[in-house]
Formats: C-alpha cells, structure tokens, sequence
C-alpha cells in the first residue's frame, strides 16, 4: 500500500483510535529493533502467514534507511527448493535469544509448537511483541501487544498496513538518534542547494 492510500485510510479511521494505536505499536516495533541485533523474526499462525507485512516491512526499512526494520519470515512449512527468504522454518525461533525481536501475527491462538518456542525465546531474552485477536495466552507472552478482535472497526491486514507505513515515518524514535542525525544532514543539504540570495 502507498503513502497516498496509507494517508486516505488514517484519514477514513481519523476519529478511531486505529492510526494513534498503529503508531505506538510502531513505535515498540521501532525501538525493539536494534542495528547489529538479533534481528527481526515475524511469524504467523499454521492457518496465516504475514508475508503481506514482511514485503511491506522489507519496502520501510529501504525507504527510512533502517534496514533492522526488514524481517525474516519465520514459515511452518518450508518446501525443498523455496527461495531463502522463504525457507526459514520454525527452528529459527529457537536460537533466538537476547537483542533479537519476534513480531507474532496471529488472527487466531497459534499451536503449541510456536508457542512454545516463543515461551523460550522471551526467557532466553527476545523482546515479543504480537498483533492478535485478544488470546490471553498470546498476551501473557508479549511485552507489546496490539489487538484486533472481531468487534473492531477494522481488520487486522488493515491494522498491517498502519503498522508497518507508521515503522517506516521520520517522525518516530529511532535507535541510537539516527533520525535526528538524518534531520540535520537533509536541512544541511537543502542549505547548501538552495540558489544564492537576492543581492540587496
């Protein structure tokens, strides 16, 4: 989804607490995520895979110069002959540990198996954080939590695309001051780029 369509949805869902809720949520996924980390781990459920979010989230760390945002997609079922970046399976969440983040998408409870191995990457210091449909187990897993149940206003692909364009935007804390850096450096360029001024 585009800037524009980002922008037209925020102002459909203006008077909701959607867009304010994406952002923050955002704003945890941001600051989880640290350059030279454990990396960005995003998993779904057996039924559901978020891989619309991991090519969106891959598009935000290109465009906001975080490439910590760019995700590895964490399948259930990974088949011989799948390009690499679709061919981690569920064994990666196991050596996931201290400075590593796991982003949980999961419209229904997921199965044991990944919750299990999400029990053992929060206690080997992963931060969690998920976008579910209120499951009480989920929750008592996830430092951060955003849900999406079946009496909101919107869906959670739609929550998604808030999240991941809300990730991306200048105007939210980066790791280790980047944005400011960037900041002062666009307002240097366009200093030095600006025509001369008119002789008085």
């Amino acid at each position: 989804m585009d800037a524009v369509r980002v922008a037209l949805l925020r102002e459909v869902l203006a008077g909701t607490e959607w867009p304010r809720a994406a952002r923050r949520f955002a704003a945890s996924l941001r600051s989880s995520v640290v350059p030279h980390g454990g990396g960005l781990l995003l998993v779904g459920t057996e039924e559901y895979e978020p891989w619309h979010l991991a090519a969106h989230l891959v598009d935000e760390a290109a465009w906001s110069g975080l490439p910590e945002l760019a995700p590895t997609l964490v399948r259930h079922r990974v088949r011989p002959g799948d390009p690499p970046h679709l061919a981690v399976g569920l064994g990666r969440l196991e050596s996931a540990g201290r400075g590593a983040t796991l982003l949980m998408v999961a419209p229904e409870r997921p199965g044991a198996r990944v919750l299990e191995r999400v029990h053992h990457a929060r206690r080997a210091g992963a931060t969690v954080l998920s976008l579910d449909d209120g499951d009480p187990e989920v929750h008592g897993l996830a430092h951060e939590a955003l849900t999406v149940d079946g009496a909101a206003e919107v869906d959670l692909d739609t929550v998604q695309h808030l999240v991941s364009a809300a990730a991306g935007e200048n105007s939210l804390p980066s790791p280790r001051g980047r944005s400011r850096f960037r900041d002062r450096l666009s307002r240097l360029a366009d200093h030095l780029t600006a025509p001369p001024p008119p002789r008085w």
